[in-house]
């Protein structure tokens, strides 16, 4: 099942591959501004002659087609930085954009992709069927798998396969399960209006700070008294905002947070107890809520067939002890949208090593990757494609 040429071309273009995943850390761009490395991308593809296409307003859709027929597997590549500062500024390749950081490894899973897409294209000729590589802008704000969806992404996909480096597992372990992976990632608002007036007459207002915080408390019960313990879900409040000045009793607050979950109709219905905890709330003060509730990503579900195509190609691959059993994650990954379309899985691949000091936390400003598992996620990302398409 696995490529030997493949193989080899990794050990050939590993330095490459560093550089690579480099150049893309010192020049970070946020979601939706990604200009210069979709040049990057679209150049790097046109000297090896893959067919590409920008996608708007950034992003680039290329594909790979073999020498004889047969289905299309998708491989994705995100590509966007965070609004964090880098802490580390002693390394090498540290973010040269001030406030701009890949502190989450895009940087790694762009140049994972070209590097695969470079060994790939050398064996075109034997691929049954097609690859497509979606290098995707605009994860970090959950928006950018829709807007390659809707430019055609996935229109004749048969599978798709996409790649997280992941801090929290060691270095070159590869997790891939069948079921939950990632959560659905959810944001609310709740706006109370009370009536406001002098802090020494708190008999003629109503207190907008004691709504709040009531609701605050009383809403974590959703989640610890109303949804079965065996079904995950967690429900964080990470934004308060009330009142205007200390002798003065507020009139209105406004609450932001954020709901993560597995199962479709756990998320219904946290969605309407927050609701109703926040009118109830309300109502027992004498005060009004509204509530604003997003949608954002859906949970990851890997496909069975294609995590365990997945689990086989890393053991052939890497050998028997690379597979790792990671359990899901309450993180959210727009990757979701993909799978909403066609089956496929997500990956992720261990680059957590103490003695380089790259077990911090993705969004940290201290955050970095154990480069020696770049290598490792470029093959995957390729022998996944070989032996989907070459699959009886």
């Amino acid at each position: 099942m696995i490529n030997q040429k493949l193989k080899e071309a990794f050990k050939e273009y590993k330095d490459e591959l560093t550089e690579l995943r480099r150049k893309f850390h010192s020049e970070p761009e946020l979601s939706w501004e990604e200009y210069k490395t979709t040049e990057f991308v679209c150049d790097y593809l046109g000297n090896l002659g893959i067919e590409y296409r920008r996608t708007e307003p950034t992003g680039v859709i290329a594909e790979i087609k073999g020498g004889n027929p047969g289905k299309t597997v998708a491989l994705r590549g995100d590509m966007d930085a965070l609004s964090v500062e880098q802490l580390n500024k002693d390394l090498p390749y540290a973010s040269k954009e001030e406030g701009k950081m890949h502190a989450c490894g895009h940087d790694a899973h762009t140049a994972m992709l070209l590097i695969a897409a470079k060994a790939l294209n050398e064996i075109k000729d034997e691929l049954p069927g097609n690859v497509r590589l979606l290098f995707q802008p605009a994860e970090e704000v959950a928006e950018g798998a829709k807007a390659l969806v809707k430019q055609g992404a996935v229109d004749g996909v048969d599978n798709v396969f996409g790649i997280h480096i992941w801090s929290q597992m060691p270095t070159h372990k590869v997790s891939c399960t069948p079921g939950p992976s990632f959560a659905s990632a959810d944001l609310f608002k709740v706006t109370f209006k009370g009536k406001g007036g002098h802090g020494a007459i708190p008999q003629a207002c109503i207190d907008a700070a004691i709504v709040a915080s009531s609701f605050v408390m009383n809403v974590q019960t959703v989640v610890s008294r109303t949804i079965d313990p065996q079904q995950g879900a967690v429900l964080t409040v990470g934004k308060m905002v009330v009142g205007t000045r200390f002798n003065v009793i507020a009139e209105n607050a406004v609450i932001e947070g954020t709901v993560r979950c597995f199962d479709p109709a756990t998320r219904d219905h946290i969605q309407t107890q927050l609701q109703h905890y926040a009118e109830q709330v309300a109502a027992i003060y004498g005060a009004t809520a509204t509530v604003e509730y997003i949608r954002g990503t859906q949970a990851v579900i890997n496909d069975e067939a294609s995590a365990m195509l997945v689990q086989k190609v890393a053991a052939e691959a890497f050998g028997e002890d690379v597979v790792f059993n990671e359990k899901p994650t309450m993180g959210g990954e727009d990757f979701s949208f993909y799978l909403d379309e066609v089956p496929g899985s997500f990956a992720l691949v261990g680059s957590g090593n103490p003695d380089k000091d790259t077990e911090w936390d993705h969004h940290h400003g201290k955050f970095d990757i154990d480069e020696d598992a770049l290598a490792t996620g470029a093959e995957l990302y390729a022998q996944y494609a070989w032996s989907y398409l070459n699959q009886k």
